[in-house]
């Protein structure tokens, strides 16, 4: 069952702890939320992402908003999941993940898409690794976790301006690596 088939069922029956609604909500996020930890912290993204359904499971009470929004929500708390392993670490840069290890995570979009597939998957991943870090973190948000841009932006702190601007310089620097077609 698509999450998006019932959210209102789901989410109504995980407010009040039943077990096939969370089940039902981590299946639909777990790929992503692990997708995007993993690139940003490959040692640490099983724990973070679990440290995410426990945060989910506990404030889940309190959500109001669509799906849409709950989405936005569950990957917000990712963010700063991250963020806050980022302090924990003295501030030091994270190491982002090889090819190998993300490169079966999902890959939607526009034009974000047509640029996955004109350089394969794992050339596509092992070039997001080497964008600046708030580069690649908003094409992450907004391929692997298939979020709009004002999600992103209430994501990462920033407007939604500088946010598609990340993302338009991104990409910009991703098309400028695609070898030249025949």
């Amino acid at each position: 069952m698509a999450l998006s088939e019932r959210f209102d069922e789901v989410l109504g029956a995980a407010r009040t702890g039943a077990p096939w609604a969370f089940e039902a909500i981590y299946r639909d996020l777990h790929p992503g939320v692990l997708g995007f930890l993993r690139h940003r912290a490959p040692q640490d993204a099983e724990d973070l992402a679990a440290d995410v359904f426990v945060a989910v499971a506990e404030r889940i009470s309190g959500f109001q908003g669509s799906e849409t929004r709950f989405r936005s929500w569950v990957f917000t708390i990712a963010y700063r999941r991250l963020a806050d392993l980022r302090r924990r670490a003295g501030r030091r840069r994270t190491e982002p993940g090889s090819p190998e290890v993300i490169a079966g995570h999902s890959i939607a979009g526009d034009a974000e898409h047509d640029v996955m597939l004109a350089i394969g998957t794992r050339s596509a991943l092992a070039r997001i690794a080497a964008l600046p870090e708030a580069q690649a973190e908003v094409i992450l948000l907004r391929v692997v976790a298939d979020l709009a841009v004002d999600d992103v932006a209430r994501i990462v702190g920033r407007r939604p301006g500088a946010v598609r601007a990340l993302q338009h310089r991104a990409l910009q620097r991703l098309a400028r690596e695609v070898p030249a077609g025949p």
